[in-house]
């Protein structure tokens, strides 16, 4: 009797120790199963998702002679990616009014840019990267226009992005009796449009866009307002979600990498920007 309660209590001991290891084993697997991090999902997809305006120009847009992404943030979000062994850049396009909306409630979208100035509103939404570069506003007008001035808008129609900083500053400018009336379009492309049109007078938009198209579209009917002194100055940066913490790190370090090789200057002048736009190097 006493070696059959020796068994029984041997046999207790061995099923607690199998047990144990198997609690053990089972918490091994779902401490392993924990969702992992974007980034970490990213390098092993070798694939970046991002949200941008397919027709920013000169930001973020798609060549139509290639196919790819062009322009400022694209340069520099594929020269990030490369160095962060990334493989693809892939697009999903937004228009820029909801492109942080969009962002921000679509988990595959991994980062969203497009000239995107970093504000304190839209910091609220996300959180950004260290600033790329900067710039402030400029108008356009077409070039027989009477409007040399800014007194001279005050009968005019101002064409602005929807979403953009611009626009707030074009309504503050309606309610101070500065300009007549405020046209809130979706994209530059309609804001270059409607002033060739006749549609809207003058364009209040960044002045990066607005020499960009002076430059490279070489429209001899509109020029830029040079008697106007810009009332905002911001910076751009890339959007990153703000719980992604990992990721905004390495973008941030890889930033400051080709800031001090030299590589983040090398793509804004290649771009046309200049050093009134540079941040710091």
């Amino acid at each position: 009797m006493k070696k059959i309660f020796t068994l029984i209590v041997i046999i207790n001991l061995i099923g607690m120790i199998i047990g144990c290891g198997t609690g053990t084993r089972e918490a091994t697997l779902t401490n392993n199963s924990i969702e992992k991090d974007r980034l970490e999902i990213i390098k092993e997809k070798a694939v970046i998702t991002v949200a941008g305006p397919p027709k920013e120009t000169p930001f973020f847009f798609i060549n139509p002679e290639t196919n790819e992404i062009d322009g400022i943030d694209a340069d520099i979000i594929t020269e990030i990616a490369r160095r962060l062994g990334i493989n693809k850049v892939e697009i999903k396009e937004a228009t820029f009014a909801n492109l942080l909306e969009k962002f921000n409630t679509d988990d595959s979208i991994d980062i969203a840019v497009g000239g995107i100035f970093i504000t304190p509103e839209s910091e609220n939404i996300v959180v950004f990267t260290k600033p790329l570069y900067k710039e402030s506003e400029a108008i356009l007008v077409p070039r027989y226009s009477k409007i040399n001035f800014m007194n001279d808008l005050k009968n005019a129609v101002v064409g602005v992005e929807k979403g953009t900083i611009f626009e707030d500053l074009a309504k503050k400018w309606k309610e101070n009796n500065l300009i007549k009336e405020v046209l809130i379009l979706d994209s530059t492309t309609e804001l270059f449009n409607s002033i060739s049109n006749g549609k809207i007078d003058a364009v209040l938009a960044d002045s990066i866009i607005i020499n960009h198209h002076l430059i490279n579209e070489k429209d001899p009917l509109l020029r830029r307002l040079k008697d106007y002194t810009p009332e905002l100055q911001g910076v751009m940066g890339i959007a990153v979600k703000k719980n992604d913490i990992s990721l905004l790190n390495a973008l941030n370090k890889t930033i400051n990498d080709m800031k001090i090789d030299g590589t983040l200057r090398a793509i804004l002048v290649k771009n046309g920007l200049d050093k009134n736009n540079m941040i710091g190097y």
